[in-house]
Order: C-alpha cells, then sequence, then structure tokens
C-alpha cells in the first residue's frame, strides 16, 4: 500500500480537490487543541468553544463544515498545526492498513486519491 500512496501522491495535488476539507470534519484530539489553539494564540476552551462540538461518539469535532480553516484557494490557514487526522488523510500509507479498510471505503467516495490508489490495489490482487 506504501508504494501505491506513494505512487499516487506524487502526481496528486490535494489543492485541486479539497473535498475532504470542503464535506467532512475531522476528529480532534486534545493533542490538536493544545497545539491549534496555540497557534491561533488562544486558550484551548476558547478555541473549543468558538469552533467545535461534542458528536454523539464524544470525541470533538468541528461546528460545520466546510472547515473554517479552508480558505478559498483551498489552502488550510492552520496548516502547519492542523489534526493528526487531517496530517493522515486519507490514510492510505498506514501499515496495517487492513485494519481500516470500512474508513477507507468511507475515504474513497470523498478522496480522488483514495480512490485511484484502491483502483490500482484492485488491479495488483489475484483472482
Amino acid at each position: 500500500m506504501q508504494d501505491l500512496h506513494d505512487a499516487e501522491f506524487k502526481k496528486t495535488n490535494c489543492l485541486n480537490c479539497a473535498n475532504c476539507c470542503k464535506t467532512t470534519g475531522p476528529l480532534f484530539t486534545l493533542a490538536d487543541i493544545e497545539r491549534i489553539s496555540k497557534h491561533l494564540r488562544q486558550k484551548p476552551q476558547q478555541f473549543i468553544d468558538q469552533y467545535l462540538r461534542i458528536d454523539e461518539d464524544k470525541d470533538y469535532v468541528l461546528q460545520s463544515v466546510p472547515c473554517s480553516f479552508l480558505d478559498s484557494d483551498n489552502t488550510c490557514f492552520i496548516y502547519d498545526a492542523r489534526p493528526k487526522a487531517c496530517r493522515e488523510f486519507p490514510h492510505t500509507d498506514r501499515k496495517k492498513f487492513q485494519q481500516i479498510s470500512d474508513l477507507t471505503l468511507q475515504n474513497v467516495a470523498i478522496c480522488p486519491a483514495a480512490f485511484n490508489i484502491i483502483e490500482e490495489m484492485k488491479k495488483k490482487m489475484p483472482l
């Protein structure tokens, strides 16, 4: 999977799409909240109150999508401090990729690069 992931992202520019930022929101860990609030020069609770809510799984998520930090040119205002979930998206380079197959199937519908990676994976699988 790592080779397929690397090959795809040599030819894919996420700034041409940003569908992940436009249609879904990441989970925010406490470490993410600390890092981003520091980056924005806010107190963590101020960041939470302004941008986040707690979902039905008791996770911190964005209050709304598209992402509040997405600019009109598809760049991210907080790119250097972005959440771990954003850093790792679409998660197609995970060492234990098979453990997140459900997540990958969801991401294929969102991310053209994930779709292409899975299509290449299918070609390499024996029938």
